[in-house]
Parts: structure tokens; sequence; C-alpha cells
């Protein structure tokens, strides 16, 4: 007999989301070279300057979303033992981890509101869990 677990909460996803964003960074910083190397420092024109920023944004959409595609949990929810599954416990597809990611955008936009609304959502779900058919499940402790 299997007990469930219950939802991971808000300080809970933070943690995660923290130690995802400290690597994020240090990868969005590596995966920057080129670009400082290529400008020289010089202040880019605007095209430059936005080719850059969907640069970025790509290598964020696809250290989440491959993480997600392939076992659900990126190396924060690893490390907090959670795991993103869809609703219906299927596998999360590149359509549904892009959905997610997408609305998690929106959920930050809005001041972080789509974030806290596990506050408030019966089931600890966010904006971006409830959009885009997923949740964030809390895995048990390792037996050693």
């Amino acid at each position: 007999m299997t007990s469930e677990l219950p939802p991971p909460g808000f300080l809970r996803r933070l943690g995660a989301m923290f130690y995802d964003g400290l690597l994020l960074l240090a990868l969005l910083m590596m995966l920057s070279y080129p670009y400082v190397w290529l400008t020289g420092g010089a202040k880019p024109g605007l095209l430059v300057k936005t080719l850059y920023q969907l640069y970025l944004l790509a290598i964020c959409f696809f250290y989440y979303t491959g993480f997600w595609v392939r076992g659900g949990q990126t190396l924060g929810l690893r490390t907090w033992r959670m795991k993103l599954t869809r609703n219906d416990g299927g596998p999360i597809t590149w359509a549904i981890a892009s959905k997610r990611f997408a609305w998690a955008w929106l959920s930050l936009l809005c001041l972080g509101l789509g974030f806290l609304w596990v506050f408030y959502d019966r089931n600890k779900l966010a904006w971006h869990d409830r959009l885009s058919g997923t949740k964030l499940i809390q895995l048990p402790k390792r037996r050693t």
C-alpha cells in the first residue's frame, strides 16, 4: 500500500526555482562568451541585441523543456524531490512543455502572482500548471 505524498508547496517550489536559477545563470554566462567575444564589449545595435535576447530565451527554453520532456525533472526539481507530470499521468511532450514554459513566463510577468497562486489553489497548482495540464508531485525520500 503506497500513500501519496501531498503536493509540494510554495517554499519547496521556490527552493527548486532558486537552484535551477543558479544553474541556469551559470549556463547563460558560459554561453554568452561567444557574444561578448564577437562584439568586443561594444554596444550592439538593436538587431544584434534582439537576436542575443532571443538566444538567451532559447537557452532558458531548452533548459527547462528538455529536462521536463526527458524525465520530468530539472536539476532543481530532482534535488528537491519533485517531478513534473501530466494531470492524466501521461508523459510530458514537447508541446506540453512548451505551453508550460510560456504560461510560466506569464505567471512571472504578473509580478509572480501565477506562482503565488499555490497558496490559494486547493491542489497547490500554479497558473502555468493549470493552463498546461501539468502538476508537480512530491517524491518520497530514497531509502539507502
